[in-house]
């Protein structure tokens, strides 16, 4: 197990197996998300990964306080400050990323994403207009575990195109359906505008 050290505190992430066996007996929905939601797509583990991302919609995010019952939980307020997420309080929409781990003086585990739902559909939260239904967001390994749909994940990713971000679409490219890519490309430039990735997809 890696151990990193961030600003406020070392992380172990979880592997996938571990967040599979904690997040299984939610029953409501959630995935594997980050750049760990590219290599089910990809087939295979392709880099390094400094921590594990697990997105759950908004409605439900006091499910996953239920399932992990003990652990702690910090909030990032914008622009990114940690602060102690208080059981029962209900996040608000400028809030979306979640720090957890086994306790107070454990490192950091799983890092958690909110997103919106409406009407059964996800909400971008980079963009409102880019929408799917819930449905059709992600799929499953054949071990059961959900992860996010790659063209998802990276459209979100194409904002700061940071070097592990590259990696990523780089592998997924060769990867992904004629209907991922037009998804994809149409996405990135409707949310971004003229974009590399989009002119690699339609390449």
């Amino acid at each position: 197990m890696q151990r990193i050290e961030a600003p406020y505190g070392a992380w172990e992430p979880a592997s996938v197996t571990e967040v599979a066996a904690l997040f299984s007996p939610l029953c409501e929905l959630w995935w594997v998300a980050g750049g760990y939601a590219v290599e089910p797509a990809v087939g295979r583990a392709f880099r390094a990964h400094a921590d594990i991302d697990v997105l759950l919609l908004r409605e439900d995010q006091l499910a996953a306080r239920r399932a992990l019952a003990g652990w702690e939980w910090w909030a990032a307020d914008p622009p990114g400050t940690l602060r102690p997420w208080a059981a029962g309080e209900i996040l608000p929409p400028g809030v979306h990323d979640i720090w957890c781990g086994p306790g107070p003086y454990a490192p950091w585990r799983v890092q958690l994403m909110l997103d919106e739902a409406e009407d059964g559909h996800w909400v971008s939260r980079r963009d409102p207009r880019v929408r799917r239904a819930l449905g059709t967001l992600g799929a499953t390994t054949p071990e059961g575990v959900p992860f996010l749909a790659p063209e998802v994940q990276l459209h979100h990713k194409a904002k700061a195109r940071r070097p592990k971000d590259e990696e990523d679409f780089t592998a997924a490219l060769p990867v992904l359906t004629v209907g991922q890519r037009r998804w994809l490309a149409e996405t990135i430039e409707q949310t971004y505008g003229p974009h590399p990735w989009a002119e690699r997809l339609r390449g």
